[in-house]
């Protein structure tokens, strides 16, 4: 008696990324990389410091290292554009026009940015004029 065995036959298709891909691909990663990100931030604020020691003088102390700026800065973007890519997905669904659907996006990407650089630049060099 024989045995035959045989291999699968691979196929590759070679599809170039549309935005939608990189979007899917975005939201993934973000998704990933924001739940340590949210979950630490939670843990540090809400259980070691407490909500009610949160005030002026402690953002300023925390502030005052580098670090904890970006750990905020990439908090905000992740979690931000997470949402705003959300959002023109939802957009998405309920427009079916391809012009509204473009200028829709392209309104969510600017609202995502300006927003995004007002608190960056708050997080960033928010509390340099603060003085005890």
């Amino acid at each position: 008696m024989t045995t035959m065995t045989s291999t699968p036959t691979v196929r590759k298709v070679n599809v170039k990324p549309s935005l939608d891909t990189r979007m899917w691909q975005f939201m993934r990663w973000s998704g990933v990389l924001l739940i340590p990100l949210a979950w630490i931030h939670i843990l540090i604020k809400d259980v070691v410091i407490g909500v009610h020691k949160i005030d002026l003088n402690y953002v300023t102390a925390i502030w005052a290292n580098v670090g904890w700026r970006a750990y905020d800065a990439a908090l905000l973007a992740f979690a931000f554009a997470h949402g705003m890519n959300g959002l023109r997905h939802i957009a998405n669904d309920y427009l079916h026009n391809e012009t509204a659907k473009r200028a829709a996006s392209w309104i969510i990407l600017i609202a995502w940015l300006v927003i995004t650089i007002i608190g960056a630049i708050a997080i960033i060099g928010g509390v340099q004029g603060v003085t005890k």
